[in-house]
């Protein structure tokens, strides 16, 4: 599972970046409101702690762009702001619950897991489709017509960021960004060796897609019909 924190308080980014760590979670932090919606908006985040209170967009609008855009994945908003009018507008505009500070990391990470307890319904929407695969970031299966691998988490992500972005050239440093995370010290070099094993998972299962490198900036996937 992987959190997107978007918080302002750079010790209180810190301190629960630590602890969402140590209690099993990835996590990506963004101290803006912009830079936190555009992160967002790449849909490879399970959960969103979102501060109301930041600097360029505040929380209200960040989660008003993301329910605006369709994105769905599920937003607690950590802040200040404790009166009922504060919170009800929260929740009306699309948050999945609220959590006033100073509050107790025990009952952030209860609140977490609630959310994340999502009926089984909603996990089978989450199927990626693109040309002629399918993948399930759940059980982190590529699918086609019968033909199944299962890939490794990291490999997982890396194939669902490409998914989410059919066609589209992504420069390395966004993939970096994206699937090891903005304080991972990777090597360059570890993006060339995870697109060489992902063009391997595609052919193993007999897909069309290709994964093209653009020479100098970065990788595209393409459905290259026969």
């Amino acid at each position: 599972m992987r959190i997107l924190l978007i918080e302002d308080d750079e010790s209180l980014g810190e301190t629960l970046s630590y602890q969402l760590r140590q209690a099993g979670f990835g996590v990506d932090v963004s101290r803006d409101g912009e830079e936190g919606l555009m992160l967002a908006r790449d849909g490879l985040h399970d959960l969103i702690l979102l501060d109301r209170m930041l600097p360029g967009l505040d929380g209200m609008e960040v989660l008003e762009n993301l329910r605006r855009e369709n994105i769905s994945t599920p937003v607690i908003f950590l802040t200040a702001l404790g009166q009922v009018s504060d919170r009800t507008q929260g929740l009306n505009n699309g948050a999945d619950d609220y959590l006033v500070k100073p509050f107790a990391f025990e009952e952030l990470l209860a609140r977490i897991r609630c959310v994340l307890r999502r009926p089984a319904i909603l996990q089978q929407e989450q199927v990626l489709r693109y040309g002629d695969v399918s993948y399930d970031p759940r059980s982190l299966t590529l699918s086609r017509e019968g033909s199944t691998t299962v890939l490794s988490k990291r490999l997982g992500d890396l194939l669902e960021l490409f998914l989410r972005n059919p066609g589209q050239t992504l420069p390395r440093e966004t993939i970096l960004l994206r699937v090891w995370g903005m304080d991972s010290d990777v090597e360059d070099g570890n993006l060339d060796n995870y697109t060489y094993f992902l063009r391997r998972s595609l052919r193993k299962v007999g897909s069309r897609l290709q994964l093209a490198t653009v020479r100098g900036v970065g990788y595209r996937l393409e459905d290259r019909h026969d």
